[in-house]
């Protein structure tokens, strides 16, 4: 199989990460599968290349701007070019109280990884795509971002900021060949959702229309199309995955 590009997907040892660094894979791209767990890379790698194609585990801590900036030099000097970034990677933060029971530092963990991970991801990427004329970067926000979702204040607020950002960005660098994309799924069949409680469950459940989780497939395939050379014409944009809850 022809290598398309070069991927970098955060967050896929589970979930939207691993369903989408194994469709980018499918789809002929080298991808670098990055994760907390070293154990869950490694298995999503290895899986990959078994199947269809190349792909490595990486450890990361996308809350480590440090980290973040080792990696994506270690990738350029390995293989010399980043075509995707897909930012996967996130937490829930704090479920089940409302903002006024939580304190500063509870916003701030949560902030680490959903919004400053995405803004370290996306500016030490940034200029390796620009110096290309050619890049996509999708980060997965969430439908909490545009409607919020009842005691889960830091994760609101995170997935808006991250929202907010992706349309700046978007703009700065339209002129360059560097698309820059949000999708926002509501609530997904995935190990994040672990620690959310019933009660949030019920509430997410009971606002998207089709009575169901998404699974994981359906919100990479999307990726799939954002991260690909055929998405050219659209940038600063969030692509709802909501089961339609979001009509808008």
């Amino acid at each position: 199989m022809t290598t398309q590009g070069v991927a970098i997907v955060t967050g896929g040892g589970s979930g939207i990460g691993a369903a989408t660094a194994n469709t980018l894979a499918a789809r002929g791209n080298r991808v670098f599968v990055t994760d907390i767990k070293q154990d869950a890379a490694n298995k999503v790698a290895a899986q990959i290349t078994a199947v269809c194609g190349q792909a490595s585990g990486v450890a990361l801590d996308v809350a480590s701007q440090e980290a973040i900036s080792a990696f994506v030099a270690q990738v350029m000097s390995d293989v010399g070019r980043i075509d995707i970034l897909v930012n996967s990677a996130g937490i829930t933060g704090p479920v089940g109280q409302q903002s006024h029971e939580l304190s500063t530092a509870d916003f701030q963990k949560t902030f680490a990884v959903n919004l400053l991970g995405a803004i370290n991801l996306t500016n030490a990427v940034m200029p390796h795509m620009i110096g290309a004329g050619y890049g996509r970067v999708v980060h997965v926000a969430s439908i909490a971002g545009k409607e919020g979702n009842p005691n889960m204040a830091p994760y609101n607020a995170s997935k808006a900021g991250m929202i907010g950002f992706v349309k700046g960005v978007a703009k700065e660098v339209a002129s360059r060949g560097v698309t820059v994309n949000a999708v926002a799924p509501a609530v997904i069949r995935s190990p994040m959702n672990d620690d959310v409680t019933d009660e949030t469950m019920r509430y997410m459940l009971s606002r998207i229309p089709m009575g169901r989780l998404g699974e994981p497939a359906e919100v990479a395939e999307l990726i799939a199309f954002i991260a690909s050379p055929e998405c050219s014409f659209t940038t600063g944009f969030v692509f709802d995955a909501s089961g339609g809850r979001a009509t808008y």
